[in-house]
């Protein structure tokens, strides 16, 4: 039986065995779908001359088919993910300093809601989840985490102007339950230090005066962290 949410990836974090003292260089942002990681992810690879490593969305066989049938296609493409962003960030250690587009500390996310919906059955929940703690346990943990807060109109309104097809079809609800447990999971992280930043007032794509406050903040956390 599926425990309250918060709970949950309290108990996740406690018993992953990670060496917090092994830290890599590497900054990962997270978010909700549409709160613009890749647009910062760019611009911060570009501004520190890191290695950015894309969220593993283009090249993927099976996104699209997710969006039309959750049921059917929730585990493949989990494992999918899992496997991707376990390679990434296998690579990113080896070149240290390094951007990630989403990472593999955040995939539980998804899976977790997955399984809340019924999407996932509890034993693919579970193959999934000891899967993905075998992993953690063999990685560094990031340098820092950016958390790109938002609220789901903000989100939604983001997504419908990229217009990928298949993002279109996905009832609000999905979005919604999303962002409630991308809040629940940084209410509980405790892997890595972590900057929230909250985007609904912020368009630092185009807004260069927005753009020179995000990368300020950014900035000064990262000297906190050295």
């Amino acid at each position: 039986m599926l425990v309250h949410v918060l709970l949950y990836y309290k108990q996740f974090f406690n018993k992953i065995n990670l060496n917090k003292t092994n830290t890599s260089k590497i900054i990962c942002i997270d978010g909700v779908v549409g709160v613009g990681k890749s647009s910062l992810a760019e611009i911060l690879a570009d501004k520190y001359g890191y290695k950015l490593y894309e969220e593993p969305v283009i090249n993927n066989p099976i996104l699209d088919k997710f969006y039309y049938d959750k049921k059917r296609w929730s585990f493949p493409l989990q494992i999918f993910f899992l496997n991707k962003r376990f390679q990434s960030i296998k690579e990113a250690e080896a070149y240290q300093n390094c951007i990630m587009d989403r990472s593999i500390y955040g995939d539980i996310i998804f899976s977790r809601m997955l399984a809340e919906d019924g999407d996932l059955t509890m034993e693919e929940f579970e193959i999934y989840e000891e899967l993905l703690g075998n992993m953690l346990e063999h990685l560094k943990t990031p340098k820092l985490t950016i958390y790109l807060e938002s609220n789901v109109e903000n989100a939604i309104s983001k997504i419908k102007k990229r217009g990928r097809e298949y993002e279109k079809i996905v009832e609000y609800s999905y979005w919604e339950h999303l962002n409630k447990h991308y809040k629940e999971y940084f209410d509980s992280y405790n892997i890595s230090d972590v900057l929230v930043i909250n985007v609904d007032n912020i368009d630092f794509v185009n807004n260069l005066e927005d753009r020179a406050k995000i990368l300020e903040i950014i900035d000064n956390k990262l000297n906190e962290t050295k």
